[in-house]
């Protein structure tokens, strides 16, 4: 029974570890998620395209990015604030988190995207890569992940060595000396973005 056992044991260590390996890896998720934006990006000739297809690239951006975890990161030592009310900020801060990255998308004409090192320590990650427009200057981005289940979801991302979280941060920092969680919230509700 003990060696019945045991070899169902390392049947499934065996099973898991061929599963685990066989997951693609964060470059390789953010990759695919960021090449398919790029094909849409590649089409906009102008504002109004960019306004015409948000719907199309917020189905593509909004599954990569670990929202709750930003959310938490980017109010730092204040989360305790929002106690009970997590989820609630959560929304609020998604509505404002992607009117930003949509923003500095829709800035966006350049036509490639280069990926550099991966760094993997356990559930965490970071892949570098650098974004290249058209005059032919590249932008270094780099994007802080973890695993989340199966997929390798961005919870920072570092545009010219400044990091989103951390100037959210400072911004919710300098709102919250002088005012609520709820006018906190009700800042970020207003920059939702117009589809």
């Amino acid at each position: 029974m003990k060696t019945r056992t045991a070899a169902a044991l390392a049947a499934l260590t065996i099973f898991y570890a061929a599963g685990a390996s066989a997951l693609p890896e964060p470059k390789a998720q953010l990759a695919d998620t960021m090449e398919r934006v790029l094909t849409v990006t590649r089409t906009f000739n102008s504002e109004q395209d960019f306004i015409d297809n948000k719907p199309k690239l917020r189905a593509i951006i909004m599954p990569r990015f670990d929202f709750a975890e930003m959310a938490r990161r980017s109010l730092g030592s204040d989360w305790h604030r929002v106690a009970g009310r997590e989820d609630e900020f959560v929304a609020a801060f998604v509505t404002f988190a992607e009117g930003s990255y949509m923003n500095a998308l829709g800035s966006y004409r350049g036509d490639k995207m280069t990926y550099g090192r991966e760094q993997v320590d356990q559930d965490f990650a970071q892949v570098d890569t650098q974004v290249w427009g058209s005059s032919g200057d590249a932008t270094p981005i780099v994007y802080k992940m973890r695993r989340v289940g199966g997929d390798w979801k961005v919870y920072d991302v570092i545009i010219d060595d400044v990091s989103l979280t951390s100037n959210f941060r400072s911004q919710f920092g300098r709102i919250l000396k002088n005012e609520s969680v709820d006018d906190l919230m009700r800042k970020l509700r207003a920059k939702s973005p117009t589809t």
